[in-house]
């Protein structure tokens, strides 16, 4: 609190500091409680109707005013002066006096809505929580995100080059019955997020994960922006690849390396649980090698230390009698490789060596992966020569999930999605 030498305003008013205020009164209640009457310091205001500067007090009028908590429980009781316009010509014969810190028709000052603002957004607080604290209801609180969420940029005003999308669970696995059928049906509420992956700023969030959700969020763009993008990240995803092709044609479509390695690992695991099916006639314990060192076969060879290159030969050995573990992990490990290259002459290589791994293992999932590599082999080849990947749009979807974990989940899609935007606007800001 800064106060110039000189200032004609009380202790009290110092003390209170709410720029162009000040303390008319306090009267403390019986319950303890503590009233604060404050008003304008302004001796005139300006007509909004014609702009003639008037200080003819027509009326005063006291209404509560929400403030930051000051030394416990203190109510705030505005005094509001309604002046009558000198000019004759004017139309309008009155007029409430506005402050910056107490816009019109507002019941909060400006500054407790930043500071609620902050405690939601900037220190990732639940509604509820900030609302008790600072002695305003929910909807209070909520009402201020919202109006901020209003104010973000528009995302045609963002210009973007790198585009990422990625989707998210937004609420738990439901079931409900069909009244149709009268059977019971599984429901994913999925949400799908757009992300600059060049700052990692969340654009927009939308309902569902398909073509048809995707599609209508680009089409809302204008043609500008959609030309602007020139690299756009995704999973494999048909569904996301159709509205690309439709909306962005002239964007390449790159595809995340870690969706294609995970895809590997799913292979592997898969051969795993069937050769212990097969050789075990049952599902595998942890007295089984190759079950208690499991995560051990995802991990990267390359980053694997000599003991632990050691204890991958013996689990192979004494566990893998058919060698069919062996080469899921050798493709695992090619396709690694191959993503690795930093030029297509090279990738093309080490893709004609994943051919021929999967050709010798002749198993059936090692020959699904081989189909999706080469389905997506031109997004792959995007990835190499940009190195666009769905990183941030991860880190975003990171971020997301913890909003959903600390409210304890959202029942309202549009209080859920003004949480994420605001919550990435301010870490970009930052």
């Amino acid at each position: 609190m800064n106060e110039a030498t000189g200032s004609l305003r009380d202790a009290a008013s110092v003390l209170f500091n709410l720029p162009g205020h000040r303390v008319l009164d306090a009267v403390d209640h019986p319950d303890g409680a503590r009233e604060v009457l404050v008003g304008s310091t302004a001796t005139e205001a300006a007509c909004p109707g014609c702009g003639v500067l008037s200080s003819r007090v027509h009326q005063r009028v006291r209404q509560r005013l929400g403030d930051v908590p000051i030394a416990g429980a203190v109510d705030v009781v505005l005094v509001r002066r309604r002046f009558a316009c000198t000019e004759v010509e004017c139309d309008r014969r009155t007029f409430v006096e506005v402050t910056d810190e107490v816009p019109a028709r507002a019941r909060l000052s400006t500054r407790l809505r930043q500071l609620l603002l902050a405690a939601v957004v900037g220190s990732g607080r639940v509604v509820s929580e900030v609302a008790a604290g600072h002695r305003v209801s929910w909807w209070t609180v909520q009402a201020v995100v919202n109006a901020a969420a209003e104010r973000l940029v528009d995302p045609d005003d963002v210009p973007v080059r790198r585009l990422g999308i990625d989707e998210h669970r937004y609420r738990s696995v439901r079931f409900f019955r069909d009244p149709s059928t009268k059977s019971w049906r599984r429901y994913e509420p999925w949400m799908t997020t757009f992300v600059d992956t060049t700052t990692g700023q969340v654009l927009g969030v939308v309902d569902g994960r398909d073509s048809a959700c995707v599609a209508a969020w680009l089409s809302a763009r204008s043609s500008a922006w959609r030309e602007a993008v020139e690299v756009v990240a995704i999973d494999p995803s048909a569904a996301f690849r159709k509205a690309l092709r439709e909306h962005l044609p002239r964007a390449a479509v790159s595809v995340d390396a870690f969706h294609l390695v995970k895809l590997a690992n799913d292979a592997l695991t898969q051969v795993r649980q069937r050769v212990s099916r097969e050789q075990k006639q049952r599902r595998g314990r942890a007295v089984d090698p190759s079950w208690a060192n499991r995560r051990l076969l995802l991990r990267t060879g390359d980053t694997l230390s000599t003991r632990g290159l050691a204890r991958l030969d013996a689990v192979l050995r004494s566990d893998d009698p058919t060698d069919e573990i062996s080469a899921a992990w050798a493709v695992k490990e090619q396709l690694r490789r191959l993503l690795r290259c930093g030029d297509l002459a090279g990738a093309n290589h080490q893709r004609l060596l994943l051919t021929h791994y999967v050709d010798v293992a002749a198993m059936p999932e090692t020959t699904r992966l081989l189909a999706t590599v080469n389905t997506w082999w031109d997004a792959i080849e995007v990835l190499i020569v940009t190195g666009v990947t769905n990183a941030r749009t991860e880190a975003a979807n990171t971020s997301i999930k913890h909003l959903k974990r600390t409210g304890r989940g959202y029942r309202n899609p549009a209080h859920y999605r003004a949480r994420i935007l605001l919550a990435s606007a301010a870490r970009r800001a930052a």
